[in-house]
């Protein structure tokens, strides 16, 4: 039986929507804290993902270190990506994180993209 897709999580998302903000972002945490992030960010991706403008807000576990996640946004503008920024859950979440969890190291970066390509390597293998 396959996955059922709910909505406001981060398996509804359309990837190939414009996004004017994208953010790319990891954090390694303290193992002792992994659980403690996972439930702090967990509400707040499914908030994010119901956010009008939000195209997509996916935080996902890497697959060669189970303390590192990767973070993905998309938004359509600036105003909704400020509005989430400043939204009860986002600042719940960062308050959650930055006082109980230990990071050992974060990178973070976001882009104001002007055109997105829909990239597709399939065809290169025959």
């Amino acid at each position: 039986m396959g996955k059922i897709l709910q909505n406001g999580t981060s398996t509804s998302h359309d990837k190939t929507q414009p996004t004017a903000i994208t953010v790319s972002a990891y954090y390694r945490v303290h193992p002792n804290d992994r659980q403690t992030f996972i439930d702090a960010v967990i509400p707040e991706m499914i908030a994010a993902n119901q956010l009008e403008g939000c195209i997509y807000y996916a935080f996902s576990q890497d697959l060669t270190d189970e303390n590192t996640f990767h973070l993905l946004e998309g938004w359509a503008d600036e105003e909704v990506y400020e509005r989430h920024e400043n939204s009860e859950t986002f600042l719940t979440a960062l308050s959650t994180v930055v006082k109980n969890v230990q990071i050992l190291d974060r990178q973070g970066v976001r882009y104001a993209i002007s055109k997105i390509h829909i990239d597709d390597p399939r065809g290169k293998v025959s």
